[in-house]
């Protein structure tokens, strides 16, 4: 059901923003959209947030009590009585500008368009396991036909936006890149990092004792993270390591595919080795427990958890797809193979586990990248700016923004 209505809201002058998404749940997407409501000048704006299916408790991350949620409880398949219900919704809460994510939310453009919303604006935050590369027809035909109803495509990636320019068939003047950003100080390395190992005290509140070396990855536990075949990787890594009694594995998440990783890993008789804890709020903590991030997905745009690992001191291990060799510089702050080859990603693990200083001077060098270009500052000033600036041009709000950041 709809979100409470606030009688002060009428009154506000503050332009309205709503946030199209198909599920408001723990995820990279999620926690960068939460980040801007919760940091984007308060004075400036106004949130709400629309779910076309539901939210769960991870909307209790958004700080401001005063955010409406919504649900729309989208049925499968089209589901067109969920224009006519978001249709009725922008009406009265009148928005300034409304910002879809992803495949699942870009149709609403068009319905934005006939409720009256002036600005719209479409983030691309990644493609589909089902479709990597983003070539399936109907789907950029979708894109295409929209494109007169959106202000602005955003891809977080230079990959993405290459594909959206060239593949898609969006206008160059309409897309516009905003890179993911991480707060640096809620992720750092922990003290033990500044040693000449890893590890010299195993940090809360990973079940692990000090003389582990973990490796581990966030993220939800779903087709496209590929978490199926980093325990095929991790088997493989275990033959690999003279004494692999001391190797851990942390995959940290919820996901539809969750109850089929762990009788995957009980039938291989990982459970005293992998650790499941599911979907976690305390992620900045639980890097700074880790020795070594992996990532194994099929696709992806630029990644949040990869980011925060990475300002987190972490050396990474990934696939090569999507925006990570933008982020991850090979053989500098950690190593790329190629997508779903396990001995490639086994070996790739092997070679940090084996060697503490070249883990840690990829930590080093990660930490380094990410205050330098991928900071949540940065990001937000981004996001400010181009509210801004289509606000000037389609609105009356034409007040210059002031800091972006709390």
């Amino acid at each position: 059901m709809p979100g409470p209505d606030f009688p002060h809201i009428a009154m506000d002058k503050r332009p309205l923003i709503v946030h199209l998404v198909y599920r408001l749940d723990f995820g990279g997407l999620e926690t960068l959209l939460v980040e801007c409501i919760n940091r984007l000048p308060a004075e400036r704006y106004r949130h709400a947030v629309v779910c076309l299916t539901d939210y769960t408790a991870f909307a209790k991350k958004i700080r401001d009590h005063k955010v409406a949620l919504y649900s729309l409880h989208k049925p499968p398949g089209l589901g067109l009585s969920t224009h006519l219900k978001l249709w009725r919704l922008l009406r009265r809460l009148k928005p300034a500008i409304l910002h879809t994510y992803n495949l699942a939310a870009i149709e609403y453009a068009f319905t934005a368009t006939l409720a009256g919303v002036p600005v719209r604006i479409h983030a691309e935050h990644g493609r589909d396991a089902s479709d990597p590369e983003g070539k399936n027809p109907r789907h950029n035909m979708l894109r295409r036909l929209l494109t007169p109803f959106i202000d602005r495509y955003i891809p977080v990636s230079a990959d993405l936006a290459r594909w959206l320019q060239a593949v898609v068939g969006i206008p160059e003047a309409k897309v516009q890149l905003i890179h993911n950003g991480v707060d640096t100080v809620r992720f750092h390395p922990g003290s033990n990092r500044q040693s000449a190992t890893l590890q010299t005290q195993r940090l809360q509140p990973l079940p692990f004792s000090d003389d582990c070396f973990v490796i581990g990855t966030v993220g939800r536990i779903q087709d496209v993270k590929n978490h199926a075949g980093l325990v095929d990787a991790f088997i493989l890594l275990q033959q690999l390591v003279p004494d692999a009694s001391s190797l851990r594995l942390a995959i940290v998440g919820d996901g539809p595919l969750l109850p089929a990783l762990r009788q995957k890993i009980a039938d291989a008789g990982l459970s005293e080795s992998v650790w499941l804890p599911g979907a976690r709020s305390d992620i900045a903590d639980i890097m700074r427990g880790l020795d070594l991030f992996v990532l194994p997905s099929l696709a992806e745009g630029t990644p949040v958890t990869v980011l925060e690992a990475m300002a987190s001191g972490l050396p990474v291990v990934a696939t090569q797809v999507g925006g990570l060799p933008e982020a991850v510089e090979e053989s500098v702050s950690g190593v790329l193979v190629p997508p779903a080859d396990m001995p490639a990603l086994a070996a790739a693990l092997h070679a940090y586990q084996a060697d503490p200083a070249r883990a840690r001077a990829a930590g080093i060098a990660g930490r380094a990248r990410i205050e330098r270009q991928y900071s949540v500052q940065a990001m937000l000033g981004a996001y400010a700016a181009l509210y801004d600036v289509l606000l000037a041009q389609k609105t009356s709000f034409r007040e210059p923004i002031g800091s972006c950041v709390e």
